[in-house]
């Protein structure tokens, strides 16, 4: 048994496994606990039921949400980068492939940015702008730095899960401690930080679905004709995530 097959088995067992934990923490979050949030406030029970639930859920968020980059990143270098299976037509490693593997890796830097900047202030025109540049990665993997289809479509994936992860280490973590500190002081939290707690948990939300559906489609044909599939998939995927906003609005206790 080659030592590769195993460390690709444990690698993928791992991330699967640490992806479930961290992405039905996030869902648990967005669909189940903002609503309950609301209910707590009215109640009078956030200040005791706050500083005992948030930390346990966010310890396995944050180190659910590691462990399933690291492993992710794990697998593209033994199944991409040293199975020799990025490029099509024979291409091989040149300039415009490591520019656009920074791309990748790098993009979340200006994600941050932009949504530090007044585009983010408006989520119809942040969307539009991260499905634009979005856009543009998949294109140029494909047509620019002959990424194979496969590639391609997995580190769009790789693009949207280092967000993520980013997110949830330094930009919800950070914030909910000082919410956490605040609500158990009984304190007023700072509406800032809960907005960008809430937001950065949102777009996390809005990824997980297209990224989902990176994972699956690397292992298909479902989109090999064109990269334009998977943008399709991407757009479907968020329209997926705002019905369940929707529906999550509209769910009653008993």
């Amino acid at each position: 048994m080659e030592v590769t097959s195993v460390l690709d088995a444990l690698f993928r067992w791992i991330h699967i496994v640490a992806g479930v934990v961290w992405i039905g923490l996030l869902y648990f979050f967005n669909f189940v606990n903002i609503p309950f949030a609301a209910k707590m406030k009215e109640a009078g029970v956030a200040k005791t039921t706050v500083p005992e639930l948030m930390p346990r859920a966010l310890f396995w968020f944050r180190w659910g949400a590691a462990w399933t980059w690291v492993t992710g990143v794990l697998l593209l270098f033994l199944v991409f980068y040293h199975g020799g299976i990025m490029f099509e037509g024979g291409a091989g490693w040149g300039t415009n492939g490591f520019v656009m593997l920074a791309v990748v890796f790098g993009g979340v830097f200006v994600y941050d940015a932009i949504m530090k900047s007044g585009i983010g202030a408006n989520p119809k025109a942040a969307g539009t702008v991260g499905f634009l540049l979005t856009a543009a990665t998949i294109c140029g993997m494909e047509y620019w730095a002959d990424f194979g289809y496969r590639a391609y479509v997995i580190h769009t994936g790789a693009l949207f899960g280092t967000i993520m992860a980013f997110n949830v280490w330094f930009r919800i973590w950070p914030s909910q401690q000082k919410i956490i500190a605040s609500i158990k002081a009984g304190e007023a939290p700072d509406a800032a930080l809960l907005a960008l707690a809430g937001g950065r948990s949102r777009h996390n939300t809005y990824l997980s679905v297209p990224l989902v559906w990176t994972m699956i489609d690397a292992h298909t044909i479902v989109g090999a004709a064109s990269p334009a599939v998977l943008m399709v998939a991407i757009l479907v995927g968020w329209h997926i995530v705002f019905q369940l906003y929707k529906k999550s609005a509209t769910v009653e206790g008993v």
